[in-house]
């Protein structure tokens, strides 16, 4: 591999840098971007951005910037039956997966079947838990039917459409397809260098008009100080960084600054089957003892909202703004002496001699997320509770979540229900991978989240989100903390960017350039 850094010995930065893949970032046809992650496949089926914005994948839906659904492989909205239980989507006439076959109601059938194979390692099974059956009504035409009503299934419906053809005799969970596959996306799959890199190509024949970047190389780079070097030495034409690492590119000739709104939180995930925070006493007097405002102001130097459900306030309709905590450290104080977790001459909490101790974890290549945990746990160490501070991966962290809190993230600003039910309903307590992490249990809430699902009544669901989150921060299974608003660093170089609430997935997909496919150069 050659990595050229442009020469810092004149005064301003040469515009035509040399990126990490030979091209150059001078270039307002190619784009190189460094990303906080990567993925670990990118097949649909296997979980790859399940929220659209796919560049080599399209679903039946697609959003605009207002997060409006809109038909992508669908000639129009699916519809519905009055029950709720059965939806059809039409196709749109002639279009081809990026090899030249055509796409058809076979390929819907196997992607949707696929999904919910249990069998198949997908990490999104649990979106379409209402699905019963899906069928190809005739090469156009798709049905799906649902066990129960389930309001917000056209949400899902973003998902990227694989041709069945690729996976004849073929193991989905390890098949070729997975790191090189074919969509009937804006782009194509050039190279995968795992753990390095990822290089897309336009796909001229696109059925939505040819791109006019024609090249994107990702760059994986997860140490956020990492990428902020590597964007100031000319390697990026963009990428995302905290909040205090961009700003030194306010007002910087060339670049953008751009902070777009978002339903991602991070939180810290507190157990509730440890005999410590059991009592949800004690969880809601850590919420009360957590001053989230200082932590808007100091770690996000201003770019966020404060959390208090996995309801972000930018879902308007279902936020409910009594639900929140404040930061009250007599009444935590009160709540845990009533819990039996009293102070001794030392300061530190015990009862029954057992100390009151929770250790707080964090990824250790996240900046941001240190800088949170670190101010967490300040915080609920003044409350007279022992919370060590532990720099871990994501695999320890799910290992542990039965005995310590970690730093989590998530959030979508797309519905109540694909923001909260997996996260906190008890079905999910014990299930592997990333489900109601916390092992919290609450049947009130459990009524409400069904309620909030199944019902097709606007007026019916709103009340039970709003049930659903006044039981919740009286009984709280999370600490969350803040809402991000993220921030972007970009070369100033193209037209077309459109601001969009982002969700918590913000690398290739959902981010700034979540419609880089529309992206023009500058004159």
């Amino acid at each position: 591999m050659r990595r050229a850094v442009c020469a810092l010995l004149t005064v301003v930065l040469v515009a035509a840098c040399s990126s990490p893949d030979g091209s150059t970032t001078g270039s307002a046809t190619s784009i190189v971007i460094g990303a906080g992650s990567e993925p670990e496949n990118l097949n649909p089926v296997l979980g790859y951005a399940p929220d659209g914005a796919a560049k080599i994948f399209d679903g039946l839906v697609s959003r605009d910037a207002s997060l409006a659904l809109k038909p992508a492989l669908a000639d129009g909205l699916p519809t519905a039956s009055a029950d709720g239980l059965t939806w059809t989507a039409k196709l749109r006439k002639d279009i081809t997966f990026s090899d030249g076959t055509p796409l058809t109601a076979q390929d819907v059938v196997f992607t949707y079947k696929s999904v919910l194979d249990k069998k198949v390692n997908s990490t999104i099974a649990t979106r379409f838990d209402a699905v019963t059956d899906v069928v190809a009504v005739d090469t156009g035409t798709v049905e799906f039917t649902l066990s129960h009503a389930y309001a917000p299934f056209p949400q899902q419906l973003t998902l990227g459409i694989v041709p069945a053809a690729k996976f004849a005799g073929v193991d989905v969970n390890s098949a070729p397809f997975n790191t090189a596959p074919i969509g009937t996306g804006p782009y194509t799959v050039a190279e995968w260098r795992k753990g390095d890199r990822l290089v897309l190509k336009a796909n001229e024949k696109y059925w939505g008009g040819a791109p006019a970047i024609k090249t994107v190389t990702v760059v994986f780079v997860p140490d956020d100080n990492a990428r902020a070097t590597r964007m100031a030495a000319g390697e990026f034409d963009g990428t995302v960084l905290p909040p205090k690492l961009a700003r030194s590119y306010v007002s910087k000739s060339g670049y953008r600054l751009v902070q777009n709104p978002s339903a991602d939180y991070r939180g810290l995930g507190i157990p509730s089957e440890l005999p410590f925070t059991s009592d949800p006493r004690v969880r809601r007097a850590i919420n009360l003892g957590i001053n989230r405002q200082a932590m808007i102001d100091a770690v996000l130097a201003g770019s966020g909202k404060p959390a208090a459900t996995p309801i972000s306030p930018h879902l308007k309709d279902w936020y409910d703004p009594s639900a929140t905590f404040a930061f009250d450290t007599a009444e935590a104080a009160r709540l845990l002496d009533e819990a039996g977790w009293r102070k001794g001459a030392d300061g530190k909490r015990a009862r029954d001699g057992q100390p009151a101790r929770l250790p707080v974890l964090y990824p250790a290549p996240d900046v941001l997320r240190k800088e949170l945990a670190l101010a967490a746990a300040s915080d609920i160490a003044k409350l007279g509770i022992d919370a060590p501070v532990e720099a871990t991966t994501f695999e320890v962290m799910l290992q542990r979540r039965g005995e310590a809190a970690s730093v989590w993230g998530g959030g979508e600003p797309y519905d109540p229900d694909t923001a909260a039910y997996t996260l906190l309903h008890s079905r999910y307590a014990g299930q592997q991978g990333y489900v109601n992490m916390t092992l919290y249990r609450n049947s009130t809430v459990d009524t409400a989240l069904d309620t909030g699902r199944r019902s097709l009544d606007p007026g019916v669901r709103k009340q039970a989100y709003q049930d659903f989150q006044r039981a919740y921060v009286n009984d709280p299974g999370w600490a969350f903390l803040v809402f991000l608003d993220h921030t972007y660093v970009l070369r100033d170089k193209w037209n077309g960017q459109e601001t969009q609430v982002e969700p918590h997935d913000h690398g290739l997909v959902n981010a700034v350039w979540w419609n880089l496919e529309r992206w023009t150069p500058k004159p």
